[in-house]
């Protein structure tokens, strides 16, 4: 009796209006539908051919706003559909329509989304943490010199916006860093392509940059006691410089639009250049990094017959035990106890002469005294 009953409220249903698109064109057709051993779909008020018709095991449910029921049809055009708003109706299909729903993810297509969800999770997490780095350890040695000048020269232009784009120009001052500096250069086998220059900004600090650019802060040069103090830290910047560990820094902060700018050329003017020449100054590089370059400052220092000593002094005279806080060399070069008594255990009494006369050494103090210059 239940059965005639709900057969009697789909066909009452069916006699009022359902909307169909046939899926090749926009036109709303009101239908009519008749449950047979398919589902038929005429025209109101044709009496003549049948307009179409859907196997029930073809027919799915479409997203739909609440109060209609909207189908689709597998063996029918992608874009038809039918609107159904009579309950009766809705329960009549979802009857005769056993794959109504197959095309909805149940609890195995759920899990199924999820795990592929926490897949996709875990592979980004593991380019991050090992997929980027590893590129960068790999790439930086191999960047073509001339590519790399570009991307230096970028971000000194950043660089130089940070602190007010001007540089130390006493010219007495001058003399005596590029007498340093070139000792420092000819003991580390590097050429006259590594660029230098003191900027006048309080911060004690002291950076390269990729292309072979190395900056001294007036901050750092204003600690320093000798010129020993001085040149151990930018023997151990030069370090840095020869192991392309500033490059490595570049691939790895921009990250992987970094890496598709470095592979397509497009490296100067990529906003990740930008971040990344600015994050030079304030990233911490590896501890394998400090490590390499501090052996790389012992050496230089032996070379010229000087003690590497004096500088781990400086560096922890700045930070302090394990501290520090604020923008200190400590933002790039962390110190600890360790390191001083590491370059303690290399200290030798001094062998070669002086890096600078007690004169040059005054001058290069007053580097900043004059006006700077863009």
């Amino acid at each position: 009796m239940s059965e005639i009953t709900g057969q009697t409220e789909a066909a009452s249903a069916a006699a009022k209006s359902t909307i169909y698109f046939d899926g090749a064109s926009s036109r709303r057709r009101k239908v009519t539908l008749s449950f047979s051993e398919r589902l038929e779909i005429r025209e109101d008020g044709d009496e003549g051919p049948l307009t179409t018709h859907w196997s029930y095991d073809d027919i799915r449910r479409a997203d739909s706003p609440p109060g209609i029921l909207r189908l689709s049809c597998t063996s029918a055009p992608p874009l038809a559909r039918l609107e159904l708003r009579e309950a009766p109706l809705g329960r009549e299909i979802a009857a005769r329509c056993l794959r109504l729903d197959e095309h909805q993810a149940g609890r195995r297509g759920v899990a199924k989304i999820v795990g592929w969800s926490l897949a996709a999770a875990v592979s980004i997490v593991a380019v991050v943490l090992f997929g980027v780095p590893l590129a960068a350890d790999r790439l930086a040695p191999l960047v073509p010199e001339p590519l790399e000048r570009r991307i230096g020269d970028a971000a000194e232009v950043q660089v130089k916006a940070v602190f007010g784009g001007r540089v130390c120009d006493n010219p007495n001052g001058q003399a005596a860093f590029a007498k340093l500096m070139k000792r420092l250069r000819d003991a580390a086998g590097l050429d006259d392509t590594v660029k230098s220059a003191v900027l006048p900004t309080g911060a004690p600090n002291a950076f390269a940059l990729p292309g072979g650019k190395v900056y001294l802060l007036n901050g750092l040069l204003n600690k320093a006691e000798n010129v020993d103090e001085l040149a151990g830290v930018l023997a151990h910047e030069l370090g840095h410089l020869k192991h392309h560990d500033n490059m490595r820094g570049l691939i790895y902060n921009g990250g992987t639009s970094f890496l598709i700018g470095l592979l397509f050329g497009d490296v100067t003017g990529s906003s990740a250049v930008i971040f990344a020449s600015r994050s030079v100054v304030e990233a911490s590089y590896s501890r394998e990094a400090e490590t390499a370059a501090d052996t790389f400052a012992i050496d230089v220092m032996h070379a010229l017959g000087r003690s590497p000593k004096p500088a781990a002094e400086l560096m922890f005279r700045i930070t302090g035990k394990e501290g520090g806080s604020g923008f200190t060399i400590l933002a790039s070069h962390p110190l600890t106890e360790d390191r001083l008594a590491r370059m303690t255990k290399e200290d030798r009494p001094a062998s070669g002469e002086p890096l600078l006369s007690a004169q040059e050494w005054g001058a290069l103090k007053g580097i900043c005294g004059g006006t700077g210059k863009v």
